[in-house]
């Protein structure tokens, strides 16, 4: 079992997905470990974060990479679906606290979440879905929280300008909470009752999916 102690994030594999991940992590001061079986890509990353040459698909390397220092690993290794569930069933074994599985297909993503990853991931699919959101409407971002809660950033709708939050009301009149609003210059400011809409500031709003799609569209 993962000790409770354990910290930092353990990525499997060095593929765009992977290697991309481990430099930001490691470009954020977070402790991270890579795992790598192809010799190039470990040398190839090795000047820029901890790479160890190992196959994570043997519990053994696992154990001797060092598995139980770390209280997340993602596994990124996504073209082998069998190396993906046999890396990811090791992680479970050995009690890793939170996994997170990179997917290639829809069947892929249920069969990581049957053998335990806590998160699945499928880039393509996920960020043609945001970007789905963002094209040609007033959507500028789009993070989906859970199934039941998103948070947007975009260009506030006509009826909002030089208005503040309490006259506005959007919370009862559409079922959607401005968390903050974004001036041109960057800053940002809590949502209050006192905070004026701006036609050209940025609103960061939350809620339902649903509720805050048809706020997103409307002029």
């Amino acid at each position: 079992m993962a000790s409770n102690t354990a910290s930092g994030v353990l990525v499997i594999g060095l593929g765009r997905f992977g290697s991309a991940l481990a430099n930001s992590l490691d470009g954020m001061d977070q402790e991270v470990l890579a795992i790598e079986r192809d010799p190039m890509l470990v040398e190839r990353y090795s000047k820029f974060f901890p790479v160890v040459e190992a196959d994570a698909a043997d519990p053994l390397a696992l154990e001797q990479a060092g598995v139980h220092d770390f209280s997340a690993a993602v596994v990124g290794v996504g073209t082998s679906l069998e190396a993906s569930v046999l890396i990811t069933g090791n992680l479970v074994d050995f009690g890793m606290q939170e996994i997170w599985a990179k997917a290639i297909s829809e069947e892929h993503a249920k069969i990581l979440r049957r053998i335990g990853a806590h998160h699945v991931v499928l880039p393509e699919s996920d960020a043609g879905y945001r970007v789905a959101h963002q094209v040609g409407g007033r959507m500028l971002d789009y993070i989906e929280i859970d199934e039941s809660f998103s948070i947007i950033k975009m260009r506030p709708p006509k009826e909002t300008h030089n208005f503040s939050l309490a006259d506005l009301q959007l919370r009862d009149k559409y079922g959607v909470q401005v968390i903050g609003v974004m001036s041109p210059d960057g800053e940002f400011e809590y949502g209050r009752k006192d905070t004026v809409v701006h036609p050209d500031d940025i609103l960061v709003i939350g809620g339902d999916e649903d509720l805050v799609m048809r706020f997103a569209n409307r002029p």
